[in-house]
């Protein structure tokens, strides 16, 4: 038996979704899609795990950032740095979202990538989300791992495409989302090899090497997947691009775009939340075809 949507209303956007993907796998039909190009994408904060009031990754390098200041003391003055440093999370929130990634991303700068992913899963084995008194872990939303299954039950291959750092995603989606690895694309530093003592490994640079938010995502999901999906869910402006990236190909395809209008069970916000605004993207949608989903109305549950 194939896995439904329980934790979705039904309603116009969960029959769009199941709609379009019957239309997808009927062999034949005028919406087939073969196999090999069902692809679908999710940003992760905000769109598979929450986001508010500050990105986890965020959470987790105030933790790190001390040790950064003590080996490179000029980065204190950086506005993001020490906002970063002070816990001023009002400040954060006023700032664009790479600027506020710029610390979260360096402060594992020498690590190999093996060292930073067990630093990301010891501190999520200890860390409670400030908003929702759970384990940041555990703050992922239900729907969409059932959609996700849904969606790979029906021969679609899931990939993520978050702002966030690959290697933090990375460390667990296969966990949260059954989403492979090699499936993750995202923000990431620069990195070198190192053949140091005879052991080879990836280390970890201080600098960024791409920042995959707004028009960088359609970009990096050309380099890394080499298809163009024919669905993709966001929750941001960060997302329109990729949104319209999947909506501008030829053939069937659905865009989707979730709304946080439910304070009660998680959190209302979209224009007015700096960092990540749902702004441009929540004009277009009813232009463009893009579906709005509502936490409210679409959700019966949150957090599993």
């Amino acid at each position: 038996m194939k896995p439904t949507l329980p934790s979705w209303n039904n309603g116009p956007v969960r029959s769009a979704i199941e709609d379009f993907v019957s239309g997808v796998v009927a062999p034949g039909g005028p919406q087939f899609v073969a196999p090999s190009e069902r692809i679908a994408v999710f940003d992760n904060d905000g769109t598979l795990w929450a986001e508010y009031p500050m990105f986890a990754q965020v959470c987790f390098s105030h933790e790190k950032l001390r040790e950064l200041i003590v080996a490179t003391p000029a980065l204190a003055g950086k506005r993001a740095y020490k906002a970063m440093l002070a816990g001023d999370m009002a400040a954060l929130k006023a700032m664009p979202k790479q600027e506020v990634f710029e610390p979260a991303l360096a402060v594992h700068a020498g690590m190999t990538v093996p060292q930073f992913q067990a630093d990301v899963a010891e501190w999520l084995g200890r860390s409670q989300h400030p908003r929702y008194q759970r384990g940041f872990d555990t703050c992922y939303y239900q729907p969409q791992v059932e959609l996700l299954e849904y969606l790979r039950a029906h021969g679609f291959k899931t990939f993520i495409a978050t702002g966030g750092g690959i290697e933090f995603v990375r460390a667990v989606s296969q966990r949260l989302y059954g989403i492979p690895p090699e499936q993750v694309i995202g923000s990431s530093t620069r990195a070198k090899f190192d053949f140091a003592g005879g052991h080879a490994e990836i280390v970890k640079l201080a600098e960024l090497g791409s920042f995959d938010d707004r028009d960088e995502k359609p970009v990096n999901i050309e380099l890394h997947i080499g298809r163009r999906p024919i669905l993709a869910f966001g929750n941001s402006d960060g997302d329109l691009a990729m949104l319209r990236y999947v909506l501008g190909g030829k053939g069937p395809n659905l865009a989707l775009l979730l709304r946080h209008d439910d304070d009660a069970r998680e959190a209302a916000y979209d224009r007015d939340f700096h960092v990540s605004p749902l702004d441009q993207a929540l004009d277009a949608a009813g232009k463009e075809g893009i579906h709005v989903v509502s936490m409210q109305r679409d959700w019966t549950r949150i957090f599993p």
